[in-house]
């Protein structure tokens, strides 16, 4: 990480997510190296930046290859997950010496860290193991597993179903619903005899460890923690995807398990990202996306994140790979997350302080979605692909902040905009004024008037393709 460092810091981000492994921070039994620790902590603080640690301990990406030898080396204390009737190189959920010993390991690296940072802050929020699941199957076969799964539903869960019908995720509801909305039974009596199942009951068994954990780790350090998902499309077979991660279907099961997890977030590769970042922005689930695509992808993303959702960040996977000074030159496409975050870092006191409803949206186009319509301030805004002299951009995107009752701040490229009063009547409205500018210390700093072509000769509020601009307009009104 050393040398990766003013690299990050060059390209306008403020958090590095970097992983820490249990195997590195418990090489033995009972015995700690933080040392890692302090080196990522002392190279951060050098160069102002904040940092999210991934505790990769149990499972990593469904499989379990970061736990210390001495935990890999003895399968009769901390067991496997069964499949076909072999053991895999996934640690069972089942195992109550895992558990304990994972739990044991982060509640000391908690310590250490209110130790060496409890006063400056330098880490922000904690991952939980990561992308968790049994691969290659819907669930754990193993004897205990196949013991738990022909008991009753524990009743902590179907208290929690019943107690929260109003607000399950439709599909977790109506598959409950279907088969009698039951309070008590087995797994395939409470949900039927299906992949489904299995998916619920291994997201109850890794919500419970993993809260276990989490909640370790906050009685001895109360920082944010959070889990993330490694994503099933809506057809993919639980155990393609690994089975029990908090997908949005299940995410209520893992809420059932406790609340030592504070928020449940996507990695977010996958298409229709406007429809998963719904999914996860849920009452009591702020959004946060802990990996996605780089560069104008990532980019248009965090506009959409911040604009319509309110999102608490947004971090593209492997960005390192292309850093300034890396393969990536300047006029490379990767650096305009670079220019996103810049504009984004600028104008981020604005959406701190915007909160209400509908003074914020964010938006991405392209060919297949050139426009797109919302309400602000008793206006209707019609945002649509850039367009002027017969040429039209192919992607744009962005967002636009209420900030008066006439005035608002957008962001983005690629798109223009246009305004019309809600309700009908005698009066119109016009553009009065645009202004590029940036915003500095919390206040808007204009330049240049765009009041001509740049404009449309006032016609469309305009974000051309070239790129990512800050631009204030006025409205007025007229018979």
């Amino acid at each position: 990480m050393k040398p990766i460092w003013p690299k990050l810091a060059a390209m306008n981000l403020n958090t590095v997510l970097t992983p820490l492994s249990w195997e590195l921070i418990e090489p033995e039994e009972g015995k700690y190296d933080f040392s890692l620790v302090d080196g990522l902590l002392a190279q951060a603080r050098e160069n102002h930046e904040h940092v999210v640690f991934l505790w990769l301990a149990s499972w990593k990406n469904g499989m379990s290859s970061y736990p210390p030898v001495w935990v890999k080396s003895d399968t009769k204390r901390f067991p496997r997950v069964v499949i076909d009737g072999n053991e895999v190189n996934i640690l069972s959920t089942l195992g109550g010496a895992t558990r304990a010993a994972d739990a044991r390991a982060f509640a000391a690296l908690m310590g250490h860290l209110k130790q060496v940072d409890g006063q400056q802050h330098t880490v922000l929020m904690m991952q939980v193991e990561n992308e968790v699941g049994v691969l290659g199957a819907s669930r754990d076969h193993s004897p205990a597993a196949e013991k738990e799964f022909a008991g009753a539903v524990p009743e902590e869960l179907t208290r929690y179903l019943a107690s929260h019908r109003e607000t399950l995720f439709p599909d977790l509801l109506a598959l409950w619903e279907e088969n009698g909305a039951k309070t008590s039974g087995t797994w395939e009596e409470i949900f039927g005899a299906s992949a489904r199942t299995d998916e619920i009951f291994m997201a109850w068994h890794y919500a419970q460890f993993v809260e276990a954990v989490a909640a370790a780790g906050k009685a001895v350090y109360p920082l944010p923690m959070y889990v993330n998902t490694w994503l099933g499309g809506a057809d993919a077979k639980p155990g393609t995807y690994p089975s029990g991660g908090p997908q949005p279907r299940v995410v209520d099961v893992w809420k059932a398990a406790g609340s030592a997890i504070d928020i449940y977030s996507p990695d977010l590769y996958a298409p229709d990202f406007p429809g998963w970042t719904a999914r996860y922005h849920r009452a009591g689930n702020p959004l946060f996306i802990p990996e996605t695509n780089g560069g104008p992808a990532a980019a248009s993303g965090a506009f959409y994140a911040f604009g319509e959702h309110q999102a608490i960040g947004i971090c593209p996977f492997g960005i390192d790979s292309w850093a300034p000074g890396g393969w990536a030159a300047k006029n490379d496409p990767e650096h305009e997350m670079s220019d996103a975050y810049q504009s984004l870092g600028e104008i981020a006191p604005l959406l701190l302080a915007t909160t209400g409803p509908g003074m914020t949206h964010g938006f991405q186009l392209d060919n297949n979605h050139p426009s797109v319509e919302f309400e602000m301030n008793g206006y209707t805004v019609d945002v649509s692909l850039d367009q002027i002299f017969g040429h039209r951009t192919d992607r744009g995107y962005g967002l636009i902040v209420a900030t008066g009752p006439d005035s608002f701040l957008g962001a983005g490229k690629g798109f223009r905009v246009a305004f019309h009063l809600r309700k009908p009547g005698a009066k119109k409205v016009g553009l009065a004024a645009v202004d590029e500018g940036t915003y500095q210390d919390g206040r808007f700093v204009p330049g240049r008037r765009l009041n001509g072509d740049e404009g449309d000769q006032g016609e469309f509020w305009r974000f051309d393709e070239r790129s990512i601009r800050i631009e204030r307009a006025t409205l007025y009104r007229f018979e």
